[in-house]
């Protein structure tokens, strides 16, 4: 896909609402609407409309351009249809303030590597939540990560409180669902002594008081460590601690309609990591020879986003989107 194509995709979604709907998709507006349980007011509806027609225009011409083969991905309306690129930002934000004099790089290490790991497989990974409206993307990478520590050490999968992290960690330089510090809240969840439970302080989608109480906490983190930035580093990480909180750049059409393959887009950038997800393994399409080799990472979109909730980013490409930029796993 050349530059002044995308561009122009780009611009669909960020166009005007057109002052007439489209009647011809009535029935497909009905139906998404039903499936992710979407409600707005008679004023909101018109808006919200022409924003998701103006999105259906764009999925038709990337998937023209698809059976063109000038991608190699697949884009389909999903539950973001009806905002716009810039509020995909603004609930996406994530973090972006690692610096390897704070926190402990990890010491490299050569190890034998399988050709495929995958975490889920072993218990390490909770099932793929959302964030809804709430930009908490580093606050879900946070708890995922010491999710993954905790069931290593007592074989349990305890799904931690997204919420208490937004709610109790500002003061550390978070921001709430308005974008956060991966660092930070590793610092909070160390300093505090503990995290509680989803079951105990569930999710709200929106910020709140802090209501964090020591007696329900279920996991401690001992320390943290900062991975260098580059892929072998990452590999290495991985391999011997398990799941990963990383951060990438996000800021994309591509991104936000991402429904499977490994992704590819030309103007990502290695230094401007914006989201926060979760690096829960790796591995390659097709032939090993043919070189699709990819990082498997868990997103908090839900499962309608993506190959049920995950990514494919491509490996070993000169650190594609960041990837390794921003990766930090705790220890309990």
């Amino acid at each position: 896909m050349t530059a002044a194509i995308f561009l122009a995709i780009l611009c669909l979604g960020l166009a005007s609402a057109a002052p007439t709907p489209d009647y011809s998709l009535d029935a497909e507006w009905e139906e998404w609407k039903r499936s992710f349980e979407k409600t707005y007011s008679p004023e909101e509806e018109r808006h919200r409309r022409a924003i998701w027609e103006e999105n259906v225009k764009m999925i038709k011409l990337l998937s023209e351009e698809n059976g063109l083969g000038m991608n190699n991905i697949t884009v389909e309306m999903n539950e973001f249809g009806d905002m716009t690129g810039e509020e995909m930002r603004e609930m996406m934000k994530g973090s972006s303030v690692l610096t390897l004099k704070n926190g402990k790089p990890i010491q490299k290490r050569e190890i034998t590597v399988p050709k495929f790991l995958d975490w889920r497989t072993e218990g390490y990974v909770a099932p793929v939540r959302r964030q809804i409206g709430c930009g908490a993307c580093w606050a879900f990478a946070v708890a995922a990560s010491i999710e993954g520590q905790l069931f290593k050490k007592t074989g349990k999968m305890i799904p931690l409180s997204v919420q208490n992290l937004i709610d109790c960690s500002r003061r550390y330089g978070t921001n709430g669902c308005q974008g956060g510090k991966v660092y930070s809240a590793f610092q909070y969840v160390k300093n505090n002594g503990g995290l509680e439970a989803e079951a105990t302080y569930p999710y709200e989608a929106k910020e709140g008081r802090c209501r964090y109480r020591a007696e329900r906490s279920v996991v401690k983190i001992a320390r943290f460590y900062v991975v260098p930035r580059n892929e072998e580093a990452l590999l290495n990480a991985l391999v011997t601690h398990g799941p990963i909180s990383i951060g990438i750049d996000a800021e994309h059409e591509s991104f936000k309609r991402y429904t499977g393959g490994i992704y590819h887009e030309p103007k990502c950038r290695r230094d401007s990591p914006n989201h926060g997800m979760l690096l829960v393994g790796y591995g390659f399409e097709g032939k090993e020879s043919e070189g699709r080799k990819y990082w498997l990472v868990k997103n908090s979109h839900g499962e309608h986003w993506g190959e049920k909730g995950y990514m494919k980013i491509p490996r070993d490409r000169n650190n594609y989107c960041g990837i390794a930029s921003y990766a930090m796993y705790p220890t309990l």
